[in-house]
C-alpha cells in the first residue's frame, strides 16, 4: 500500500509543480510587455509655434526735414488724435527760406511790370513810326507828281524815296521790338511761377516742421529727447511709433514649412505668455502670410492670429507660445502614440483593412477646422488568452503628440479585439526579470 501512495504523491507534486511552472511563465510573458488600455474621448491635432504679440495697425512717425527738436508734447502712452501735435523741430531757419522765397516772388512779378511797360512803350514807337511812314510816302508820291510836271529836280523826288524807305525799316525795327516785348513779358511771368513755386515748396517745409499725429492711438515708442537733431537726408528718420487700437492686437506667429500646410484661416488658436503664467488666451488664425523667412536655412512663414485685448493686459512684444487646433475628433478610439511604435519579431499582422467603413469608402467628413483629412497605415498589438501578442492593421487619424486615433471596420477581425478598454501593448522588456525587480536603491 506504500507503494501506490508515494506514486500518489508523486503525481500531485508533479501536478502542483507544473502548474506553479506554467503559472509563472504566464506572468513572465506579461511581464516582458508594457501595456495600456485603450481609451475612448475628445481628440485634437495642432501646430505649436511661437510668436510676437503686435498691434493690428502701427504707424511709424518721422521728419521729412532736418533740424533740432524744439519741442516734444507727447511721451509714452499718450493717447493722440489724427492732425495732433505732438512735436515741433526749430523752425528759424525754414522761416527765413520762406522770407527769401517771397522775396524773389516780389522781385519777379516787379520784372512782369517792367516787361509789361517796355511792351507799351514798344507799341507806342510802331504807332509813331507808322505815322513817320504815312508821311514820308505822301511827300515822296508829292514829289514824284511835281517832278513830271518839271516843277522840282528829281533829286528831291530821290530824296524823299530814301526817306520812304527809311522810315519803312524803322517800321519793321520797332514791330522787332514790340516782340521782343512780349517774350520778355512771358520770361518774366515764367519766373514769376517758379518763384511761386519755391515760395510754396519752403512754406510746406515750414509746416513740416510742426510733427502731427497721423491717425488715433497711442505713443508706444518715443526715440527723440528735446534738443536732439534729426536728419532726413537719406530717409525720414523715425521718432515715434503710435499703436493705432490696442483693444485688437494680433500675435504673428512664425510656423515652421513642415507645419503650414496645416493651417488656414479660421482656424482657434491658444497661447500663452510669460507675463501671466498659467492663464491661456484665445485668437483665430486670420491670415497665412506667404513670404517666407530664411533664418539659417530654416525656413518659416507668419501666421497672424488675431484676438480681443479689450482688457488691455497684453502689450506690444510680448512672447507667446500659441497652439493652433488643425483637425479636432470627438468621441473616437484613442491609443498611445508608443503603442504604433512597436514592432515584436515573428507576429505577423492578422489580414484586415486599416479603414472604417466598406473596403474603398472614403471617410465621413468630420465638422470643425482641418488642415488636412487623411489615414495613415498603422500596426497594434494586443494579448491573447494565453498572453501571446497578436498584431492588427489599423487606420491612424488624428494625433495629438501623445495619442492618436484609430480606425478599424466594423466587420474587421480587429474590431473585436480593439474596444475601448482594451489592453495594446507599448513596449516590450528586454530583461523579463528586472520586470519584476524592485525599483530604487538598495540597502546594504
Amino acid at each position: 500500500m506504500k507503494k501506490p501512495l508515494w506514486t500518489a504523491v508523486a503525481v500531485v507534486l508533479a501536478l502542483a509543480g507544473g502548474g506553479w511552472w506554467w503559472a509563472q511563465r504566464g506572468e513572465a510573458d506579461t511581464a516582458r510587455y508594457r501595456t495600456a488600455p485603450i481609451e475612448r474621448g475628445p481628440l485634437q491635432a495642432s501646430v505649436s509655434a511661437s510668436g510676437t504679440v503686435n498691434p493690428v495697425t502701427q504707424v511709424s512717425v518721422g521728419s521729412q526735414v532736418s533740424g533740432q527738436i524744439k519741442a516734444i508734447h507727447v511721451d509714452f502712452n499718450s493717447e493722440v488724435k489724427a492732425g495732433q501735435l505732438i512735436a515741433e523741430i526749430d523752425p528759424q531757419t525754414f522761416e527765413y527760406r520762406v522770407r527769401s522765397a517771397q522775396a524773389d516772388l516780389d522781385a519777379a512779378e516787379a520784372a512782369v511790370a517792367i516787361a509789361r511797360a517796355n511792351a507799351l512803350s514798344s507799341r507806342a514807337n510802331v504807332s509813331r513810326v507808322q505815322t513817320e511812314l504815312a508821311e514820308a510816302r505822301r511827300a515822296h508820291d508829292r514829289n514824284l507828281s511835281l517832278v513830271a510836271q518839271a516843277f522840282i529836280a528829281q533829286s528831291e523826288a530821290d530824296r524823299t524815296r530814301a526817306a520812304l524807305e527809311s522810315a519803312q525799316e524803322s517800321l519793321k525795327a520797332t514791330q522787332a521790338l514790340v516782340g521782343v516785348s512780349e517774350a520778355q513779358i512771358q520770361s518774366a511771368q515764367a519766373n514769376v511761377q517758379q518763384r511761386r513755386a519755391a515760395l510754396a515748396q519752403a512754406q510746406v517745409d515750414l509746416s513740416r516742421a510742426r510733427i502731427t499725429s497721423p491717425v488715433d492711438g497711442i505713443v508706444i515708442k518715443r526715440a527723440v529727447e528735446r534738443g536732439q537733431t534729426v536728419a532726413a537726408s537719406l530717409q525720414a528718420p523715425e521718432l515715434f511709433v503710435i499703436a493705432r487700437n490696442l483693444s485688437d492686437m494680433q500675435v504673428d506667429t512664425s510656423v515652421d514649412e513642415a507645419d503650414v500646410g496645416r493651417i488656414r484661416p479660421g482656424q482657434k488658436a491658444t497661447f500663452t505668455v510669460d507675463a501671466f503664467p498659467g492663464r491661456g488666451f484665445e485668437g483665430e488664425v486670420r491670415q497665412v502670410r506667404k513670404a517666407a523667412t530664411n533664418v539659417s536655412n530654416v525656413i518659416t512663414y507668419v501666421a497672424v492670429v488675431n484676438f480681443d485685448n479689450s482688457d488691455g493686459r497684453l502689450l506690444p512684444g510680448m512672447t507667446a507660445n500659441v497652439r493652433v487646433v488643425t483637425e479636432q475628433r470627438e468621441n473616437v478610439l484613442k491609443v498611445p502614440n508608443a503603442a504604433l511604435r512597436v514592432r515584436i519579431a515573428g507576429v505577423e499582422p492578422v489580414a484586415s483593412a486599416p479603414a472604417d467603413g466598406p473596403p474603398g469608402a472614403a471617410r465621413p467628413a468630420v465638422p470643425g477646422p482641418s488642415g488636412r483629412n487623411s489615414i495613415t497605415r498603422g500596426r497594434l498589438h494586443v494579448l491573447d488568452e494565453n498572453g501571446q501578442p497578436v498584431a492588427y492593421n489599423v487606420g491612424v487619424g488624428v494625433g495629438d503628440g501623445s495619442f492618436s486615433e484609430v480606425l478599424v471596420r466594423p466587420d474587421s477581425p480587429a474590431a473585436a479585439a480593439l474596444k475601448e478598454g482594451a489592453s495594446v501593448i507599448t513596449g516590450v522588456n528586454a530583461d523579463p526579470a528586472a520586470a519584476n525587480r524592485p525599483s530604487g536603491p538598495r540597502l546594504f
